[in-house]
């Protein structure tokens, strides 16, 4: 008996209708693999309970498919374990696991018109979620017109995401619906499978190539086959390849409970290490700037009577930044072209703005003066000036500098987060590297992990982020939003949301101002996490505002993160401890519209030690409506086995420093 039954497992694989399985290191998640017919499928269970159903792989190149009538080749494949601990120079925690099962599965078209026939099928498992690639051997040029990448959830579920073809620069509101009625979809898309089970799928490690999209499709057995679609050229073509070729990785997370979607470290680990050996000039902080006076139409970008980038104004914020202790100061619209027909320079300055007398200044007193390149998506203006203004820059002692892309198209023709754009910033952060400059993008392709492999790319936007809480004619940002992006935009990396904002009057549109409470705004400084991290309001509103006590020691990098408790779109809570060894911890709350009462117990501080907790909390009557300004300040003694109950008006929070006592 037992002979054969090895006897019709060697004949199955010889005749390459072969199964292959691989789990992840716990077994909680299994990957199965096979060739169904010729046509390479996967399928996902977790704890024995299938999640994804069979579904195809496979590559639409310009003269041929890969995916229609494949063999195994080779010898049988074996699962290659890895386990390794890295160190972070910044980031959420100071060290991350990487620990995964691997199997990679060679296979070869039978009949093919296409110059490739050779594909291979690389799977990671992990203990939260699985991730997989295609990697195409062989030489010479060839086009990829698109993935025939399939992901088929097992039934459908209530979803969160963005539509990709009417959201520009991914500044959108995430809106809950079930997921067989969406339109086409960014990721990363976050998915309530079942009560106690989420999904988040996204990509890691988008290196030359294009970004992707799903589209969902319903069956009629009940499932939702996910398509992918991948972002094009104008002219059709979505990704140009040359010799030996991997495409990003495709993730999904996969955890109990929503608030551990936010600790996954998966698609850090799918990047690659960083190729900066020395970082000591890497340094996250908080930042001002003269930013939110623009949008509130209280001074200009370009020159003229209320230009707000003056040498006078910007040392005016310098001032305030070293008495307050922010590390440094972004001042947009310092540089000639924010007026009508003039040439964008990012050599030089507005006459009313001698910037090497602000960087001199900024530096005496322990400050950086942040530079901004807006090109309004002239991605090739950047690249014909970066070399020579990213070297500028650091001669006067810049470190960071915020680019953006205001325009539909990158310059004028193609997609940001097409091939084309994905490029661009590469050559952008890497020119950046070079020169010791840290990167803020604006308008930029989804982050997919990339800050392993590049760390001085410190954080992006891609979000619906505070300006439209100035003047954007809906109102402004709904008090769910914030609530929502941790478990949506937030799963792709660092966001410059730009929170903290303390005064919501001199409104520029009616109704149009932030919908949340004061203590809503200091627990967004910890939620929203960015290594640069901004307290967005202009300097007038914070002068004498208790409140800016907790903002002023709140770190913006981390040796740990907790989440615990959170509900997407209603509420969450985050700890994090501070990462330069003096046992700090930090916490924001927030909900959305409905005020609610939480239990918060001090488990994860050190045993035995007693710790000073400052609470930044709303007032019994706050609300965000009718009285957002009201919280109270107070201190209580605590240890791990005390429990602080978080009453949180409604669109409220709580921000709390917990400090050991020595």
């Amino acid at each position: 008996m037992t002979r054969n039954i090895i006897l019709a497992a060697l004949l199955t694989f010889a005749t390459h209708a072969a199964a292959w399985t691989v789990g992840s290191p716990s077994g909680h998640i299994t990957v199965n693999l096979s060739l169904d017919h010729g046509r390479p499928t996967y399928s996902v269970s977790y704890l024995n309970k299938p999640v994804i159903a069979p579904s195809t792989l496979g590559m639409q190149l310009a003269d041929g498919t890969l995916g229609q009538n494949m063999v195994a080749t080779g010898a049988k494949p074996k699962v290659v374990a890895h386990d390794e601990t890295w160190v972070q120079p910044w980031g959420e925690d100071d060290t991350v696991r990487n620990h995964y099962n691997e199997i990679t599965i060679a296979l070869k078209e039978r009949k093919t018109t296409s110059s490739r026939q050779h594909m291979n099928i690389i799977v990671r498992a992990y203990d939260d979620g699985f991730a997989f690639r295609y990697e195409l051997p062989g030489d010479g040029d060839f086009q990829i017109m698109d993935e025939l990448t399939q992901l088929r959830l097992a039934h459908d579920a209530p979803a969160w995401s963005i539509p990709s073809n009417r959201t520009a620069y991914f500044e959108g509101i995430y809106e809950r619906a079930p997921l067989s009625q969406k339109d086409t979809v960014c990721t990363p898309l976050t998915i309530e499978y079942a009560p106690d089970l989420f999904l988040a799928i996204h990509e890691a490690n988008l290196t030359d190539y294009a970004s992707i999209n799903l589209t969902p499709r319903p069956q009629p057995d009940g499932s939702v086959t996910l398509l992918t679609a991948l972002t094009p050229w104008q002219n059709h073509v979505k990704v140009y390849a040359t010799g030996h070729t991997v495409t990003p990785w495709r993730t999904v997370i996969i955890s109990p409970t929503a608030s551990d979607l936010l600790l996954s470290r998966m698609m850090l680990n799918l990047n690659e290490p960083s190729r900066i050996h020395d970082t000591s000039w890497i340094e996250p902080g908080r930042y001002i700037g003269i930013w939110w006076s623009i949008h509130k139409k209280k001074n200009t970008w370009e020159m003229g009577p209320t230009h707000g980038a003056t040498t006078q104004n910007v040392k005016r914020y310098i001032d305030f930044a070293a008495k307050h202790g922010f590390a440094s100061v972004l001042a947009e619209g310092w540089n000639p072209g924010w007026g009508q027909g003039e040439h964008i320079s990012y050599l030089k300055a507005y006459p009313d703005f001698d910037i090497q007398d602000v960087c001199s200044y900024a530096l005496a007193q322990g400050v950086r003066f942040i530079g901004h390149m807006e090109s309004w998506g002239r991605a090739a203006l950047i690249e014909s000036q970066m070399d020579s203004a990213f070297a500028w820059y650091n001669s006067m002692g810049i470190n960071t500098v915020k680019t953006g892309y205001v325009g539909q198209l990158l310059d004028g023709k193609e997609l940001a987060k097409s091939q084309y754009g994905i490029r661009h910033y590469r050559r952008v952060i890497e020119c950046a590297a070079r020169h010791h400059i840290m990167i803020d993008n604006h308008e930029p392709a989804m982050p997919t992990g990339l800050q392993r492999t590049w760390p001085n790319l410190m954080t992006q936007e891609g979000v619906r982020g505070q300006e439209y809480n100035a003047w954007s004619a809906d109102g402004g940002n709904p008090p769910s939003h914030t609530v929502t992006l941790p478990f949506t935009r937030g799963l792709a990396g660092p966001m410059d949301f730009t929170p903290a904002i303390f005064n919501q009057g001199d409104e520029i549109v009616p109704g149009t101002h932030p919908h949340s409470t004061l203590a809503k705004q200091l627990g967004e400084f910890v939620v929203l996490y960015s290594p640069l991290q901004m307290a967005a309001d202009a300097i007038e509103n914070y002068d004498g505002q208790p409140a800016l006590t907790f903002i002023e020691s709140c770190p913006t990098t981390w040796s740990r993160t907790l989440v615990p408790h959170g509900k997407i779109g209603e509420y969450i809570t985050v700890a994090r401890k501070e990462r330069n060894g003096t046992g700090r911890w930090f916490v924001g709350s927030i909900t959305n519209e409905q005020n609610r009462t939480l239990t918060l117990p001090l488990h994860f501080l050190d045993k035995g030690r007693s710790y000073k907790a400052v609470i930044y909390e709303d007032a019994a009557d706050a609300d965000y409506e009718s009285n957002p300004y009201a919280m109270t300040i107070r201190q209580a003694c605590v240890t791990a086995d005390d429990v602080i109950t978080l009453r949180l008006a409604r669109s409220g929070g709580c921000a709390i420093r917990l400090e050991p006592i020595e």
